[in-house]
């Protein structure tokens, strides 16, 4: 395991629900509360303005044990809200312009290092983040992990394409790999291609309720799937969840199958609660046991035992 912390790079906003519920959110803001919860303290940088929801985000965090040194504050623009729907049990965003994720600054210490950078595509939508991300990954050593995200009407294939050519590991649902990629004649070989073409080193595909698939650069499938019997409850923020125990995987080098297995076991567990996030560690507490990360060292539990998680 590498001392370095990881990385998250992108928006914290706040998720209005249909019933007028108010959720935290944001992909990155979602893998970053994961991390945190799973002792990983990663660095989350983001941006947010100068208002009760603002105010709501960074208690949130010092209260879940994040550092917030590197949440900005914007006097200009107002924290990110997002209208999210549900559409035949998918959920559908509608999101607005000008918020306070898309004037992201890089302020770090120039000589700090990472494990990994994580990002997405929505804050990199206006050309202040973007530049911050750039001018911090040009001096990063470590790994880039892009989680697509696209949120339309926010992407362009081209820009979307220039950061997957600058990543390592990428992930994506279905349906975004079938709007940035070559159709092959499988499934599996337009992910070996989008693979070759972006000159990644793992690519992952998430397919809701069929589970996700991996290839890597020898060419190898991997697949998971949930379990048959699961009580889905909210599938907002299945694939942060995923991507979280992703991460996870890249920090404690877990063999890419049991990272996966290890990621759609969680993602799974999440569906069954409301909203992205979990505010309670006790439901972190089974991973964190049956995953060893309390020991803080570079162990893993093999696959031989994955059986007995009890998960």
């Amino acid at each position: 395991m590498t001392n370095n912390p990881i990385a998250i790079f992108g928006e914290a906003l706040i998720d209005q629900f249909p019933d007028g519920q108010q959720i935290l959110g944001g992909a990155p803001f979602n893998v970053a509360w994961h991390l945190q919860a799973f002792k990983q303290r990663p660095c989350f940088i983001s941006r947010v303005g100068r208002d009760a929801s603002g105010d709501k985000i960074s208690q949130a965090m010092r209260a879940w044990g994040m550092a917030v040194e590197n949440l900005q504050t914007d006097s200009d623009h107002p924290t990110g809200t997002v209208q999210v729907t549900m559409n035949d049990g998918e959920p559908r965003y509608e999101i607005l312009a000008d918020q306070a994720y898309d004037f992201i600054a890089d302020r770090l210490d120039r000589d700090r290092q990472f494990s990994v950078i994580y990002h997405g595509a929505l804050a990199l939508r206006n050309r202040v983040s973007e530049q911050a991300l750039r001018d911090l990954t040009a001096r990063h050593q470590g790994k880039v992990f892009i989680d697509v995200n696209l949120r339309a009407p926010w992407w362009h294939k081209e820009s979307v394409n220039q950061w997957l050519g600058k990543a390592h590991w990428a992930k994506l649902n279905d349906d975004e790999l079938r709007l940035l990629a070559t159709p092959q004649n499988t499934l599996q070989d337009t992910m070996r291609l989008f693979l070759a073409q972006h000159e990644l080193e793992v690519l992952v595909v998430t397919c809701g309720s069929r589970g996700a698939m991996a290839v890597n650069q020898a060419g190898e499938v991997l697949e998971v799937a949930p379990m048959a019997d699961l009580t889905v409850i909210d599938t907002v923020g299945a694939g942060d969840a995923f991507t979280a125990v992703l991460l996870l995987g890249i920090q404690h080098d877990w063999p890419l199958q049991l990272a996966m297995e290890r990621a759609q076991r969680f993602a799974s567990a999440v569906v069954t609660q409301r909203g992205a996030t979990v505010q309670d560690l006790r439901f972190y507490r089974p991973f964190i046991c049956a995953w060893n990360l309390d020991a803080g060292k570079n162990k893993f539990v093999h696959e031989r035992h994955e059986k007995h998680e009890n998960i």
